[in-house]
């Protein structure tokens, strides 16, 4: 599938104070074309015949890309879950970038927390599907924790506040 290529000015683009950091530069809208583009590189992308504008789950989410669009994370609060979780999901993380994983998860943990305080953070890792011997380790690097599994298998990792937050 050939990515969705636009200029800096047609993106929807939502500037905020609170959710740009140094290394996050944008905050993007899920119906961003590069933002789903991007998604479609994902491993949990799913390709189907009629594939929505937009990506995640309903609810209150966060899109962060680099200024060079080459790393998306989406968080997202969903005020109902099938699978009993708690917190503010890490819905998506992809790092085309030269920039280390775990430096970009430490941002967008602090911009999540700026939004969410006090909320624990969490993700699913499907090890099946990434190249890594030690699933989730850049996670790991950026102070999150294994709590679990699934029951398909999916690891769950987590973050929780500090007093600080």
């Amino acid at each position: 599938m050939t990515p969705l290529l636009v200029s800096p000015t047609q993106l929807t683009l939502s500037f905020s104070p609170l959710l740009v950091g140094k290394l996050w530069e944008l905050s993007v809208t899920r119906n961003d074309p590069q933002t789903v583009a991007m998604y479609q590189r994902h491993y949990s992308f799913k390709a189907r015949e009629h594939m929505p504008a937009k990506f995640g789950n309903p609810g209150h989410y966060i899109g962060l890309m680099t200024a060079k669009r080459d790393a998306l994370f989406l968080w997202s609060e969903e005020k109902y879950r099938r699978d009993g979780q708690v917190g503010i999901n890490c819905t998506v993380f992809r790092n085309e970038s030269n920039l280390l994983s775990s430096d970009l998860i430490r941002e967008a943990i602090d911009i999540a927390w700026r939004r969410w305080p006090g909320k624990r953070l969490f993700t699913f890792v499907d090890a099946s599907k990434i190249k890594s011997r030690n699933p989730g380790y850049c996670f790991k690097l950026a102070g999150w924790t294994s709590c679990g599994a699934t029951k398909t298998g999916l690891l769950i990792f987590e973050i929780l506040p500090t007093k600080d937050v």
